[in-house]
């Protein structure tokens, strides 16, 4: 897998539909599609799910390998976690060899668990790809308004997600470069055995660190030459504003969260 297949944190400037969508609108869907991943029961409402998560990747004109490419880096998660539910869950024996039992009932809930997966890290992908960092920024901090009255720095907070997660394609480009000077010295990471690749490693991490501070401070300097104090009295160029098709897509995701609750009730 190469570093560059992992594209968490990266937005995809576009003028699509789901582009369009006010952050805030895009936040709330998405956690009412987690809630409604958490409720499905079977294959209607996993089926229910999938086709919703077809049409919004459809109408965000993300590319499918784009997408796909992303998933890479999650695939031994999703080996180790298939694995654990088919060795490891109680029910109907299958096959059965020395200290290990499949049964039908963990391929089944195998199946679900990675498909379950696989559509989170998705729509979560169709998030960071379809919203600027820092619309994103916006988002968090209106929607986290109330928490103010707890003296909660909710624009801080905001602030260092987005900022998170703008530079995890900087530092991911930065690896990469570090491992290919590093390989054109003459160091291996792929060869060894593990605690042999974790020393080697250790050149990698060392510049990484390095860079990474650095970032900060440069990230930091800026902000306060641009007399950057926190949110307070902060003004913003563009105002959020809820539109009719905002409305529309929060609604549309709070029915289906609670039709996919009533489905999974009934074991659907």
């Amino acid at each position: 897998m190469a570093l560059r297949d992992i594209t968490l944190g990266q937005y995809f400037p576009g003028s699509s539909p789901i582009h369009r969508l006010d952050p805030r609108a895009k936040l709330v869907a998405l956690i009412c599609y987690i809630v409604a991943l958490f409720l499905a029961e079977g294959l209607v409402t996993y089926g229910i799910l999938l086709v919703a998560l077809a049409a919004v990747v459809v109408s965000s004109t993300v590319s499918l390998k784009a997408l796909l490419r992303g998933m890479k880096p999650v695939v031994f998660i999703l080996v180790f976690t298939a694995v654990l539910n088919v060795f490891y869950t109680p029910g109907e024996a299958l096959v059965s060899f020395w200290i290990f039992t499949v049964t039908r009932e963990g391929v089944i809930h195998a199946f679900f668990m990675v498909v379950r997966i696989l559509m989170l890290i998705s729509c979560t992908f169709l998030l960071t790809y379809t919203t600027s960092p820092l619309a994103l920024t916006d988002g968090l901090e209106s929607l986290m308004g109330s928490l103010k009255k707890l003296h909660i720095p909710v624009h801080e907070l905001s602030m260092m997600m987005s900022i998170a997660l703008r530079f995890i394609p900087t530092l991911i480009e930065e690896t990469d470069k570090i491992m290919s000077a590093q390989r054109a010295r003459g160091a291996d990471f792929d060869t060894g055995n593990l605690i042999q690749k974790a020393k080697a490693l250790i050149p990698l991490l060392v510049p990484l660190f390095i860079s990474a501070f650095r970032r900060a401070d440069e990230l930091a300097t800026a902000m306060e030459c641009r007399c950057y104090h926190g949110g307070q009295g902060r003004t913003r160029m563009s105002q959020l504003h809820y539109r009719p098709s905002d409305v529309a897509f929060m609604l549309a995701t709070l029915a289906l969260a609670v039709g996919i609750g009533v489905l999974g009730h009934w074991g659907l």
